[in-house]
């Protein structure tokens, strides 16, 4: 907590691929509810709080009923989500540096389920830690209060747009990792999941 510098992740397509999960539990959850739930049109909007994401695809009623139909599908399935073994070293490495912290539009029991065995993140703030979601600046801001850091000792690392209109409404640095699931030109960017270690070049 003492360290003076801030790393704040996302969560899928930035620390991990769980697009197959995504789509295979939105297909069953579909199937379950007979309800048309298009995964090319979920895609676009990933970054979003699942509600959001639901209304944005044109779905406005049942959207508790469905949150919960689509967790329960892929919870069962959730072990099957984790950070690449050669990925480890050098999240290991900047936390010898650094406060590293996640903030993600899953909700709190998948996104323990998936980070906690790794005692990684000094933080972990997801969806359900916040009243307003991505690209809402409540949850950075709520992060930078709890490491008492500055916005110009913040980076934050995403893959999308709303992770990039979060990081702006905050007044933090953004980063893009060019891995994840959004092509999108950004000042600050990372080629490789294996190049975690540049982010240092931008403070």
């Amino acid at each position: 907590m003492k360290k003076k510098k801030l790393i704040i992740f996302d969560l899928d397509g930035v620390l991990v691929n769980s697009i197959k999960n995504m789509k295979h539990s939105l297909n069953q959850t579909s199937n379950f509810l007979k309800i048309k739930l298009n995964f090319n049109e979920y895609k676009k909007y990933l970054g979003l709080p699942f509600e959001k994401i639901i209304k944005k695809i044109g779905v406005n009623k049942n959207i508790k009923e469905i949150k919960k139909t689509y967790i329960y599908f892929s919870d069962k399935n959730i072990k099957k989500i984790n950070i690449n073994k050669k990925n480890l070293s050098d999240l290991k490495y900047l936390k010898k540096k650094f406060n590293l912290a996640v903030f993600t539009s899953k909700d709190k029991l998948r996104s323990n389920k998936i980070l906690k065995k790794y005692h990684i993140f000094n933080y972990i703030l997801t969806s359900d830690d916040v009243k307003k979601g991505k690209p809402h600046s409540e949850g950075v801001l709520k992060i930078l209060k709890k490491f008492r850091v500055s916005k110009k000792n913040t980076i934050y690392i995403g893959d999308s747009l709303y992770d990039l209109n979060c990081a702006k409404k905050s007044g933090v640095k953004y980063c893009h990792a060019i891995w994840g699931y959004a092509k999108m030109n950004s000042k600050r960017k990372v080629n490789k999941i294996r190049n975690l270690r540049e982010v240092e070049k931008f403070f």
